[in-house]
């Protein structure tokens, strides 16, 4: 089920095949959740980046105190070969940062080629557009839904295709 009220990201993808270079720009955010007393949150944003379910990399925003509109315009670049690309998903995830206690998710998106859904599409958008940065909202998810990654037909060999 969707729900409309974690709010929405907007992330722009940007690939250069020669540079084997992938460059996710964090752009803003809307209507988020509202996680502290005072009515705001104080999200950023972690970016992982995962192939064939495991976490490879993971880099995050700044955070954005007492805001539910936040604007980043922070590029978190990702070296890639574009003998892998094919087999990288993108794990989106906004975060209220909290100076005690634990941290709290306020949503996820998730893109890749591996995705069903607009994190499919757009992924796809980008591959056909190399050195375009290509942008799309997401609306943010209460946690990735099982069905959204695709397994794959074949079973993959034993040594995983990861940028070895």
């Amino acid at each position: 089920q969707e729900s409309r009220d974690l709010g929405e990201l907007m992330v722009s993808l940007c690939y250069l095949p020669t540079a084997g270079r992938l460059t996710v720009t964090v752009i803003k955010m809307r209507n988020i959740r509202a996680m502290d007393i005072t009515g705001s949150s104080d999200p950023y944003v972690k970016v992982c980046l995962l192939c064939q379910g495991r976490r490879l990399k993971k880099k995050k925003t700044t955070v954005k105190k007492a805001t539910l509109n936040p604007v980043y315009n922070e590029a978190l670049v990702f070296d890639i070969p574009n003998d892998n690309i094919e087999d990288v998903t993108l794990l989106i995830k906004v975060v209220d940062y909290d100076r005690v206690g634990a941290n709290e998710l306020l949503g996820v998106a998730v893109i890749g080629s591996q995705v069903i859904g607009p994190g499919r599409d757009h992924w796809l958008e980008m591959l056909e557009c190399p050195r375009r940065p290509v942008a799309q909202w997401y609306p943010l998810m209460e946690s990735v839904p099982l069905n959204l990654v695709v397994s794959p037909t074949r079973t993959l060999p034993t040594p995983l295709n990861c940028f070895n």
